[in-house]
C-alpha cells in the first residue's frame, strides 16, 4: 500500500535538494489559520493555493472579463481568462530554468487579476471614482484580488490561502517599469496586513512580493500582455505593424512571438542564479519604450472606446441603485438575491453599503453587467402566462 504523505514527504525533500537556493519551498508556506487537511494530504501547500484559485468563483468569471478591448466582435481578441493562462506559462517557464518552485508560480499568476472590475481597466477607473465619491477610497483591483479571495469567497469564509501566494497577488503591479526586482523576504501576515493598508491610502506605492516567485509573475505579467496587445490592435486595425518603433523592432522583434522569447531568455539570462529577476538594460530600455508606445497608441486610443460615456453612466446607475436597494432593505434585488443572501452574517456585518456595491460590481463580468444594467433601464416583458 503507498503511503501519499511519505511521497509527499520525498517530494518536498527534493525541493530542498535540488531548488534554487533563492526559491521558496512548499513546507515553507503560512497560512492565517492552520489547516490539518493540507498537512495530512498528499498534495503540497502551494499546490493546494494554485487548485482553490483555480476552482473559485472569482476565476470561472475571468471567462467574460475584458483584458484591454470591451465590446468588441472578434473571438480572437484577448480576454482576461487567456491573459492569465499566458503570465501562468511564461512564470512557469523562467520558473523552470530558475530553479524557482512552479506551483507558487502558478498560483500567483492564476490568481493575479480576480479582483479586475468588468469593462478592464477603464472599469476600473469607473468603479474607482464612484468608490472615492462615497468615502470607501478609490477601487484597485490587486487589493481586491486578495480581498475576493480572503474575504469573499466561500460565502465570505475564503481560501485561506498562503501568505506567499496572498503577497505575490498583491504585489503584481505589472505596469510599474522595474529593470530589476529582489525579493523582500520573512513577511508576516502582519506586516501583509499593514502592506494592504498602506497600498489602500496611498495607490502609487510600489510594494515588492516577499518571493522571487512573485517578483517573476511580476515580470511575467508584462511580457504575457505588452505583444499581445500589439498583436490585438493590428487585427482591429488600431495600429500597423510598421508603426512599432524601429529600435525596439531591431531588439525585440515586432511580433508577439518574437517579443515573448526575447524578453524570457532576457530574463533567463540576467537572472540565473541571482536573488533577483531582472531584464538587461537595454533590454528594459525597449520594453519601458514599447510600454509608451502601447499607451499611446493603443490605450489612450479614442478608438477602442467610443461608448466610455455610457459605460461609465452605467456603473453609476448600478453604483447608487445597489445603494438605495441596500439602505431600503429590497431583498427581492440581485444584490440580495445573487450576493448578500449566499454571505456568511459576519460580512454584512463587518462591511458598508458602499464596500458591498463594489464588492458585487467588482465580480461581474461584461455579460452580467450589461445584463443588470438592462433590466433596471428597460422595460421587462410579460411572460406567456398573462
Amino acid at each position: 500500500m503507498i503511503n501519499l504523505r511519505e511521497i509527499k514527504q520525498l517530494l518536498n525533500d527534493r525541493e530542498r535538494k535540488f531548488l534554487s537556493p533563492h526559491a521558496t519551498l512548499s513546507r515553507d508556506a503560512v497560512r492565517r489559520v492552520p489547516d490539518p487537511r493540507i498537512e495530512e494530504g498528499h498534495r503540497q501547500e502551494f499546490s493546494v493555493d494554485s487548485d482553490r484559485i483555480l476552482h473559485s468563483a472569482a476565476y470561472t468569471r475571468y471567462i467574460d472579463k475584458t483584458q484591454v478591448f470591451s465590446l468588441v466582435d472578434n473571438d480572437q481578441i484577448t480576454h482576461r481568462v487567456l491573459h492569465v493562462q499566458l503570465v501562468s506559462k511564461i512564470s512557469r517557464t523562467i520558473g523552470r530554468f530558475l530553479n524557482l518552485n512552479e506551483d507558487l508560480l502558478e498560483a500567483i499568476a492564476l490568481g493575479h487579476d480576480i479582483g479586475h472590475s468588468p469593462f478592464g481597466h477603464d472599469g476600473e477607473t469607473y468603479l474607482s471614482k464612484l468608490c472615492v465619491a462615497h468615502g470607501i477610497g478609490p477601487f484597485q483591483h490587486n487589493l481586491q484580488s486578495v480581498r475576493f479571495l480572503e474575504k469573499i469567497e466561500r460565502h465570505g469564509k475564503g481560501w485561506n490561502l498562503s501568505i506567499q501566494a496572498l503577497d505575490g497577488i498583491l504585489c503584481h503591479d505589472g505596469e510599474v517599469h522595474s529593470d530589476m526586482l529582489q525579493a523582500i523576504h520573512k513577511k508576516t501576515f502582519e506586516m501583509f496586513d499593514r502592506e494592504l493598508l498602506e497600498k489602500h491610502r496611498n495607490p502609487g506605492l510600489n510594494l515588492v512580493p516577499m518571493t522571487l516567485e512573485g517578483c517573476v509573475v511580476r515580470i511575467a505579467d508584462t511580457i504575457s500582455y505588452i505583444g499581445r496587445d500589439i498583436e490585438d490592435a493590428i487585427l482591429l486595425g488600431l495600429i500597423k505593424r510598421s508603426d512599432i518603433p524601429g529600435d525596439v523592432v531591431a531588439r525585440l522583434g515586432d511580433t508577439n512571438g518574437t517579443i515573448v522569447y526575447k524578453l524570457v531568455e532576457d530574463v533567463i539570462e540576467n537572472s540565473f542564479q541571482q536573488p533577483y529577476a531582472a531584464f538587461s538594460r537595454e533590454v528594459s530600455g525597449a520594453v519601458k519604450e514599447l510600454k509608451e508606445f502601447n499607451l499611446k497608441y493603443i490605450y489612450l486610443n479614442s478608438k477602442i472606446r467610443p461608448d466610455s460615456g455610457k459605460i461609465e453612466h452605467l456603473f453609476k446607475v448600478l453604483f447608487e441603485q445597489y445603494l438605495s436597494d441596500l439602505k431600503k432593505q429590497r431583498t427581492d434585488s440581485k444584490i440580495f438575491r445573487c450576493f448578500l443572501d449566499n454571505m456568511d452574517d459576519s460580512y454584512s456585518a463587518d462591511t458598508s453599503n458602499p464596500e458591498i456595491a463594489r464588492d458585487y460590481i467588482a465580480g461581474m463580468t461584461d455579460e452580467f453587467f450589461l445584463k443588470e444594467c438592462n433590466g433596471l433601464l428597460f422595460p421587462r416583458r410579460l411572460g406567456s402566462e398573462f
